[in-house]
């Protein structure tokens, strides 16, 4: 009877979903590419198609390494799971790149503001020159957002504050729109908003070297991290190859399943956390 019961309320709830389906809004395909984890990522590397293309050649990565792992003595899981994340990796790694040219190509459209603005034209008029005068997507993006807000009627330095909060711009390029901010909003003279725009620029110069010299400092011990990562498991295919004993171990599925993925787990770890000391130094 209970059966019975629970089988009439799963029709009358799957013929009321279908009679009211029609009437739904469609509110969830924009709720799902805010909510995919890779959506800022793809849309700062240049992305230009839907996200289910993104995810289909992610699930052909996923079949080609299972298909790879069935043809060889590789582990599936490991290869399943690199072939799931070494997309998502990648975009990333492209985007962050993206967005270092972007902090670059920022100093030169100061600059380029700084300029027209010494020339005698107004702040909008000198952000427009230097936004249509810059190559940069990711760097004019913030100013064309606030100067399309500005034209629509909201004050420039609102529009400006918005922007740089709903782009891709680091805590450094951040506090610049915030200074610039605060200056449109004191209503400096042409001259004195120059001067605000080039120390503004300068700022970002001395960050930029500052950069550059912690980089040259840490290159050495990022190559060495990236250089035991490798010596690694040459290593171990070398023990593998000489030590049959060895060999049989990790053909085992104790081998296969715990020791070799706790090992790439750890060459990772390794990795990432060389990299984020050095991040962490430049900040």
């Amino acid at each position: 009877m209970s059966l019975a019961a629970a089988g009439a309320l799963a029709a009358a709830l799957a013929i009321s979903s279908l009679i009211f389906a029609p009437f739904a809004r469609g509110k969830a395909l924009p709720s799902l590419r805010v909510a995919h984890p890779d959506a800022r990522d793809l849309n700062d590397a240049g992305w230009r198609c839907p996200l289910w293309h993104w995810e289909a050649r992610r699930a052909g990565c996923v079949l080609a390494g299972a298909a790879l792992s069935m043809a060889t003595p590789v582990p599936f899981f490991g290869v399943v799971v690199v072939a799931a994340l070494g997309p998502s990796i990648l975009v990333r790694s492209r985007a962050a790149a993206a967005r270092s040219r972007a902090g670059l190509a920022l100093t030169r459209l100061l600059r380029a503001t700084e300029a027209a603005l010494r020339s005698g034209a107004s702040v909008p008029e000198a952000l427009r020159r230097a936004t249509q005068a810059s190559e940069d997507r990711l760097a004019r993006r913030p100013f064309v957002e606030a100067l399309r807000a500005f034209d629509l009627g909201a004050p420039l330095d609102q529009a400006l504050r918005g922007a740089a909060r709903g782009s891709a711009t680091d805590a450094r390029s951040r506090v610049a729109f915030e200074t610039l901010a605060i200056g449109i909003e004191s209503r400096l003279p042409h001259d004195r908003a120059a001067i605000l725009v080039a120390a503004v620029a300068d700022r970002l110069s001395f960050e930029e070297r500052l950069d550059e010299e912690v980089r040259a400092r840490t290159g050495g011990l990022r190559a060495q991290v990236a250089l035991l990562a490798l010596v690694v498991p040459a290593i171990a295919a070398y023990l593998a190859l000489t030590v049959p004993s060895l060999a049989t171990t990790l053909g085992q599925p104790i081998g296969r399943f715990v020791l070799i993925p706790a090992a790439v787990g750890l060459e990772v770890i390794g990795l990432i956390a060389s990299r984020r000391a050095a991040a962490g130094t430049r900040q």
